[in-house]
C-alpha cells in the first residue's frame, strides 16, 4: 500500500468522515465547497514542452477520474485504483490482463453477465474457466488447477445471496499462486473489506450503492498493491479508453458524501423487512444473510457488518405468483439495478433469459431510502392481495 494508507498516516480514520471530504473540491479549487468538472478533452504544455498541470490527455487521465480513482483507493483501503465506464468494462480489464491458455475459477453463482462475458468472449479468445460453489471451500478447491492465475467471487452474491469466506478463498488461491479477486458491489467498504480479509483485487459497479442516484454508470477495479496484472489492467485502461466521462465520474464522486449513511440505512431496512417476510405464509424462503435461517450467515457476521440493501425471497406458488405480486407493488419500481434512493423489485429470471439459474419464483428487491414501515405494508398487501 502507498504512503496514504500505512497506519498512522495523516488521513481520518472514520470511513464517513474520508468519504464526506473525497467529494469536496481540492485544495487548489477558487475556495468552492463542490468540485470543477473538467470537461476538456486535452491539456497545454508549457513553454518548455511539459505538462506542468499534470494532466495531457483525458484518455489518459483526468482531474475528475483522478479524485474519483483517489478516493476509491481510501475506501477499500487499497494502493490505486482504475476507473471505468461500467462494472462490465472493469472486469473485462481483468480478463483481458490474463493470458490465453490462463485458467480461472469463477463462482458459480455470480452476477449473470460476468458468466454470459466469460462464455461469449473470453473461454473463445482462450481462458480456460471453471464454475464452482465457492461458498463450499472443498469445491473451491477442487476447482483450482497449477494453471489457475484467478480466482473470482462475489460476496454476497446477486441475486441468491450467497456467501463466500474471503479469508479461506484466499489463501487456496494463494496457496496456488493465483489471486482473489472480489467483487464488493452489494456489501460496499461501508459493509465490507475484503483486502483485510486476503483479497487481492477488488472489483466495483459504481452504478449502484456508490454513485447512488441511479444516473451515473462506472466501474472500478482496486488493488491491494502492486503486481503484474494490475500493470496489464492499468495498461488497458489507457490504450483501450474504456473510461467514464468527467461527469460521471463526478457524479459517482458526489455520490460518496452520503455513501455511509445511506448504505447504513438501506442494510438496516433490508434486514427489518427480511425479517417480517420471513414470517409471511406467502414467502416460501428469503436469501438474507443477516437471518439466522441463512447457511452463509456465520461467515457474514464473521466479515462483514451486514450484506446492503439487497436481497431475494421466492414467492409461494412459483413463477406466476411472484410476477402477479411485482406487478401488485406500488412503492416498488420494476426497475434493474440496486443502491439508489428509489426502492426497486425485479424478476430475476425473466431479466437473465432462458439461460438462468435463478429459481423462476425469486424476486430480488432493492431497499432504498424510503421509511421501512411503508415497504412492509407495500409487500405485505401485494402478498395477501
Amino acid at each position: 500500500m502507498n504512503d496514504e494508507n500505512e497506519a498512522g498516516a495523516d488521513r481520518p480514520a472514520s470511513i464517513a468522515t474520508r468519504a464526506v471530504h473525497a467529494a469536496a473540491a481540492q485544495p487548489n479549487a477558487p475556495r468552492a465547497l463542490a468540485q470543477p468538472i473538467y470537461l476538456s478533452t486535452t491539456f497545454e504544455r508549457d513553454e518548455a514542452g511539459e505538462y506542468s498541470g499534470g494532466f495531457s490527455y483525458a484518455r489518459d487521465a483526468n482531474p475528475n477520474r483522478l479524485a474519483l480513482e483517489r478516493a476509491l483507493a481510501s475506501l477499500e483501503g487499497g494502493s490505486e485504483a482504475a476507473a471505468f465506464a461500467s462494472g462490465s468494462a472493469a472486469m473485462m480489464a481483468v480478463f483481458q490482463g490474463l493470458r490465453p491458455g490462463d485458467h480461472l475459477v469463477v463462482a458459480d453463482d455470480a452476477y449473470y453477465g460476468v458468466r454470459q462475458m466469460l462464455d461469449e468472449v473470453f473461454v473463445p479468445w482462450g481462458l480456460g474457466v471453471t464454475y464452482a460453489d465457492c461458498t463450499n471451500l472443498e469445491l473451491l478447491a477442487a476447482a483450482l488447477r497449477p494453471d489457475t492465475r484467478v480466482v473470482f467471487i462475489e460476496t454476497p452474491s446477486n441475486p441468491r445471496m450467497g456467501v463466500t469466506d474471503i479469508a479461506g478463498a484466499a489463501a487456496l488461491a494463494h496457496a496456488h499462486g493465483a489471486l482473489l479477486v472480489c467483487d464488493n458491489t452489494v456489501a460496499t467498504p461501508v459493509l465490507q473489506l475484503p483486502f483485510v480479509h486476503g483479497a487481492d483485487l477488488i472489483v466495483h459497479a459504481t452504478t449502484k450503492a456508490l454513485a447512488g442516484n441511479h444516473d451515473a454508470m462506472g466501474g472500478a477495479v482496486v488493488t491491494a498493491r502492486e503486481s503484474d496484472l494490475w500493470q496489464r489492467i492499468r495498461r488497458q485502461q489507457k490504450l483501450c479508453g474504456c473510461i467514464p466521462a468527467p461527469f460521471s465520474s463526478w457524479l459517482t464522486l458526489r455520490g460518496f458524501s452520503s455513501l455511509v449513511q445511506r448504505v447504513h440505512w438501506q442494510n438496516d431496512s433490508a434486514l427489518a423487512i427480511a425479517t417480517v417476510l420471513a414470517a409471511h405464509p406467502n414467502v416460501a424462503a428469503v436469501l438474507h444473510p443477516g437471518l439466522p435461517s441463512h447457511p452463509g450467515h456465520a461467515v457474514a457476521a464473521r466479515q462483514s457488518a451486514g450484506p446492503g440493501g439487497l436481497f431475494s425471497f421466492r414467492v409461494t406458488g412459483g413463477r406466476d405468483a411472484a410476477l402477479a405480486v411485482a406487478a401488485r407493488l406500488r412503492l416498488f419500481h420494476r426497475a434493474t439495478s440496486f443502491g439508489g434512493p428509489e426502492s426497486l423489485v425485479e424478476h430475476r429470471a425473466s431479466v437473465e433469459g432462458p439461460a438462468s439459474t435463478t429459481p423462476d419464483d425469486l424476486l430480488r428487491l432493492a431497499i432504498g431510502l424510503e421509511e421501512p414501515a411503508d415497504l412492509i405494508d407495500d409487500l405485505d398487501r401485494a402478498l395477501r392481495h
